[in-house]
């Protein structure tokens, strides 16, 4: 939050209805939620996607959504994933099968896109462990 400015409390209250799945090497490095169906979209959706900064471009981010993917299809079965992502995003996103959804909007002053995921989409095979 204050990486990029938005500092203030998001408290939902959705968290207790979530999974979260985290990665630790000796410390948290990667975090995200999978929220259930009908909380914040029609579909199930992966949120509050992060990595921290010493573990930025070490696969970590990309092993996380390669479970959160994997996760929620176990999770919803036949169900297709929505994201609100940061538009600089969409690159890495697509590489686990979202699509752009939605024009661009604002977001507590940072530019996003609604991203979905077919049910039949496949995660990217190529994704390494956590702790490598």
């Amino acid at each position: 939050m204050v990486e990029q400015k938005c500092v203030f409390q998001d408290l939902d209250g959705v968290d207790p209805d979530c999974w979260h799945l985290t990665g630790i090497e000796g410390q948290l490095v990667a975090y995200c939620r999978l929220v259930p169906p009908g909380t914040k979209f029609a579909e199930p959706s992966i949120g509050r996607v992060l990595t921290t900064g010493c573990a930025r471009r070490s696969g970590a981010g990309r092993e996380l959504m390669r479970r959160a993917v994997d996760h929620a299809s176990r999770l919803w079965p036949g169900r297709a994933l929505r994201i609100g992502a940061q538009k600089y995003l969409e690159h890495f996103y697509g590489e686990f099968g979202f699509v752009t959804a939605s024009e661009p909007y604002d977001e507590d002053g940072i530019p996003h896109v609604e991203m979905l995921r077919a049910a039949s989409a496949t995660p990217d095979a190529g994704a390494r462990s956590i702790g490598q």
